[in-house]
C-alpha cells in the first residue's frame, strides 16, 4: 500500500490510546481507499505536542485531519478538541471524534466544542471494521479539504 507522497496531502493524525483500535482503524481506512499518511498518537498530550511542535503556536501547519478518541488517560479528547478549536492556528483543522461513547450529552458537547463529525465505534468487530471502511469511503467521496490539502485516494 502506498502513501500519498506530495506535500499538498493531508496527514491523518490518529489519536487513540488503544493500540488494537488504532491498528484496526488504520487497516480499514486503507480498505476504504485512503492513501494519506497516518500518524498514530497514543494520547491527547502527544497529539497537542505533535500539532504545536517546534515552530511554536503562532506558525502551525493545518495540513491535518484528526481522528480523535475521547476517553484517554491524561489529556483527554475533550481537552484536545477544546484547545485546537480555541486557537487561531488550529481551529480549522477537521476533527472527527471516534469513540465508544454513544451519549447524547457527550455528542452535543463535542459539537459545541467544534468537532466536525462524531462517530460511535461499534463494539462488534465487523460493525467497527465496516464503520471505518465507510468513513474512508466518505472521506474520498467528499474530498475533505482544508486550505492546505486534501484526502488522497487512488488515482488522485
Amino acid at each position: 500500500m502506498e502513501f500519498a507522497a506530495n506535500n499538498d496531502c493531508v496527514t491523518i493524525l490518529l489519536v487513540e490510546d488503544d493500540p488494537g483500535h488504532a491498528r484496526l482503524i488504520e487497516k480499514h481506512l486503507r480498505r476504504g481507499l485512503i492513501t494519506n499518511p497516518v500518524v498514530r498518537l497514543s494520547n491527547g498530550q502527544e497529539a497537542l505536542d505533535y500539532i504545536f511542535k517546534d515552530v511554536g503556536e503562532d506558525a502551525i501547519s493545518a495540513r491535518y485531519l484528526i481522528l480523535l478518541d475521547l476517553n484517554m488517560p491524561g489529556v483527554n479528547g475533550y481537552q484536545v478538541l477544546k484547545r485546537l478549536k480555541s486557537h487561531e492556528g488550529t481551529k480549522t483543522i477537521p476533527v472527527i471524534v471516534l469513540t465508544s461513547a454513544d451519549d447524547a450529552v457527550e455528542i452535543q458537547r463535542c459539537y459545541q466544542l467544534g468537532c466536525n463529525i462524531y462517530m460511535t465505534k461499534p463494539v462488534d468487530y465487523e460493525q467497527f471494521a465496516d464503520a471505518i471502511r465507510r468513513l474512508g469511503l466518505f472521506l474520498t467521496v467528499t474530498h475533505l479539504t482544508n486550505p492546505f490539502g486534501s484526502i488522497a485516494s487512488p488515482g488522485t
